[in-house]
């Protein structure tokens, strides 16, 4: 009992300056969520997690870490795999979770698409999503620079020649993120840089920026209904629990969150120790060549979709170079989502079940990013070019021309 009257009274004084109990009403137990919904739901939280588990890992591979390019390969290959104790538990750690991590961010992304949880008042929640998504992918592959190997190497001077397609600024901008007139030693540092300092930062802002946005509007629900919040947290804070459509975050919801998250980790720490291959590229274990150029370069499974596109409008058109259409359709792909609740132009928000022409949309978008992903691996030879060609169409198409058509159709046919 002491301890208890303790530990209020430590409670107090902190409320008394800071407002504590306050605070943790508005940002937990009498933030509502509803009740209709379902394991799709806990992936932010999951999301959370990896991040933690990404940030804590990397804080202690980066005490054993050189950034220099005669160092760094030797430094993560032999000094943090072989020398230093569980130095291997926390590299399986760091790649699995910046590979899954892909994982869940493209389940959580298509569940908002399917329940249609970017429209009607939720599009800065869709907006600040997408924009961590950017981040991410500049987090990862600031991060798959590091090891520098062969894949390393080459994919660095890959990426880094697409800024070179930018009209008047490209070729000097690509000097200028390489700090040299080759990807070297300036590059490696510059990229160690932005992956353990400046994006982690960028990430936890736009995070904190995400979950405030989810306060607003409120999160949405399986079958989209428009809930009176007040009015049902007034039902549960009478006492109806039962009859009430909400939930407090805490302690009813994040319990649950709680539940996902052990089942999560106990297939996350199977895939680490069992099966942290595919998270590892076998020609990465080779030293970075600048002669040695690999047979087939290609990036990892979560940037595939976005690099088939890129390669896939490989062909010249008049004086128009192959290398300039294949940007533009890339920088197309990468800046469409973002565009998504107001190419969506339906008046009302109902899961794509309910929404037929939607329902048919959104499985054919997801078959398509699949063949692009399966494909993007592939050697761009024969029939794999040119389906990698038809599936890049057919991916700009859905969103740019059939999106909007199908949903104005939706919203013709509300109105009769």
């Amino acid at each position: 009992m002491a301890q208890i009257r303790k530990a209020n009274g430590i409670v107090d004084w902190l409320d008394q300056r800071l407002a504590v109990i306050k605070l943790l009403d508005v940002l937990m137990n009498k933030y509502w969520i509803p009740k209709q919904i379902n394991f799709l739901w806990a992936m932010g939280v999951i999301l959370t997690t990896l991040f933690s588990v990404l940030f804590l890992t990397g804080l202690l591979l980066v005490m054993y870490y050189k950034p220099d390019t005669a160092l760094a390969f030797d430094s993560v290959n032999k000094t943090i795999m072989q020398e230093v104790e569980y130095g291997w538990l926390w590299r399986h750690m760091h790649g699995v979770a910046a590979s899954i991590v892909f994982l869940i961010i493209y389940i959580h992304m298509l569940t908002g698409i399917y329940y249609g949880s970017y429209k009607r008042g939720r599009e800065m929640i869709w907006l600040s999503g997408m924009l961590l998504f950017v981040v991410f992918s500049a987090e990862a592959f600031s991060g798959y620079m590091l090891p520098w190997g062969q894949m390393s190497y080459w994919a660095a001077q890959v990426i880094t020649n697409l800024f070179g397609g930018i009209p008047f600024i490209g070729p000097e901008l690509v000097i200028w993120i390489r700090g040299d007139y080759a990807v070297s030693d300036p590059t490696l540092t510059r990229f160690f840089m932005l992956h353990v300092c400046l994006l982690p930062i960028v990430i936890i802002a736009i995070i904190a920026f995400h979950f405030y946005s989810l306060r607003i509007p409120h999160v949405n629900n399986e079958i989209a209904e428009e809930l009176n919040f007040d009015l049902e947290a007034e039902k549960y804070m009478l006492g109806d629990t039962k009859g009430s459509k909400v939930i407090p975050f805490w302690p009813a919801f994040l319990s649950k969150d709680f539940v996902y998250i052990s089942l999560f980790m106990i297939f996350f720490f199977y895939l680490v120790s069992f099966k942290f291959d595919f998270a590892m590229d076998p020609i990465n274990f080779d030293p970075a060549n600048a002669l040695k150029t690999p047979a087939h370069i290609y990036p990892e499974w979560y940037f595939l979709w976005s690099y088939e596109v890129l390669r896939g409008f490989f062909f010249d058109i008049g004086s128009i170079k192959a290398f300039d259409i294949g940007l533009a359709a890339f920088g197309i792909a990468q800046v469409i989502f973002f565009l998504l609740p107001w190419l969506d132009r339906s008046d009302v928000v109902r899961p794509a079940h309910d929404r037929p022409l939607f329902f048919i949309w959104f499985w054919v978008l997801l078959i398509d990013l699949i063949v692009l992903t399966v494909y993007g691996k592939l050697p761009p030879t024969g029939v794999n070019a040119w389906v990698g060609f038809y599936a890049s169409i057919v991916f700009l198409l859905l969103l740019i021309v059939v999106l909007p058509f199908i949903t104005i159709l939706e919203r013709k046919g509300a109105k009769q």
